[in-house]
């Protein structure tokens, strides 16, 4: 159990260590972490368009973000924090794992990116007064204790005038067939025990954490998996993935 003391009440020891065990394996677009490998273009056409239209910036440009700060918590190895510093952002990559961390300073080191990588919590930058333009929240409140806590620390880590974007879950009867069973024990896309289903969250429920953290909800996008083109696309269907912008 958590003590009121904890400057970190939203980390579950146990999620981190999940992830920690196979840190090394980040980078391998054919290993544990392949589903995300297939899943980053259509997150990041997504997460290009918002910011882009948020900030009023081309996105057609190279670097179109250039000037904004960025943090992507529950950064893991990177494989949105590197993109994003390609765009123009100011990256800061968070990570409660160090190993995590570990892996992602390394990869960084080898593409040449500049990118501020930190084993620390999204508390603990909130503590230290940190803020930024952009706050990436993906697929990480399904793997946290206190999710309401958590995203009050993030909500408070988002500039005046910014933006932050939550990808998760929604709980389901069909997320539990595609994204537990069919992921983890019929395709094998996933290692067994990777997702909760019960820590799934409906959109109403996020959207109204982030409210009630000072937010205005932008948009809500789903994400599907087309198996006749075997890739993800942009949806209209929320039912198993999917993305939430909100700003401040």
């Amino acid at each position: 159990m958590t003590s009121p003391a904890d400057p970190s009440p939203s980390i579950d020891p146990a999620e981190v260590a999940k992830f920690s065990a196979i840190a090394a394996e980040w980078w391998d677009p054919t290993g544990k972490f392949a589903p995300l490998h297939k899943f980053n273009p259509v997150r990041l056409s997504f997460l290009k368009g918002e910011m882009a239209a948020h900030f009023g910036r081309d996105a057609r440009s190279l670097r179109p973000f250039e000037g904004l700060t960025l943090l992507d918590i529950g950064c893991g190895g990177g494989l949105l924090s590197e993109p994003m510093a390609r765009l123009g952002f100011a990256v800061t990559g968070a990570d409660a794992s160090e190993r995590n961390i570990g892996t992602a300073k390394a990869h960084a080191a080898q593409t040449g990116l500049a990118i501020d990588y930190r084993a620390v919590t999204a508390e603990e930058l909130l503590a230290d007064g940190r803020s930024y333009d952009v706050v990436l929240n993906m697929e990480v409140v399904e793997h946290v204790a206190d999710v309401p806590g958590y995203l009050s620390a993030c909500a408070g880590l988002v500039r005046p005038g910014g933006i932050t974007a939550v990808a998760t879950m929604n709980k389901t009867l069909k997320s539990f067939a595609l994204a537990k069973v069919g992921a983890e024990y019929v395709l094998g896309w996933l290692p067994r025990g990777t997702h909760d289903w019960n820590r799934f969250i409906p959109p109403s429920e996020l959207r109204s954490m982030l409210q009630e953290a000072g937010l205005t909800i932008c948009k809500t996008k789903g994400v599907s998996f087309n198996p006749l083109a075997w890739d993800w696309l942009l949806s209209s269907d929320v039912d198993v993935n999917y993305m939430i912008t909100a700003r401040r």
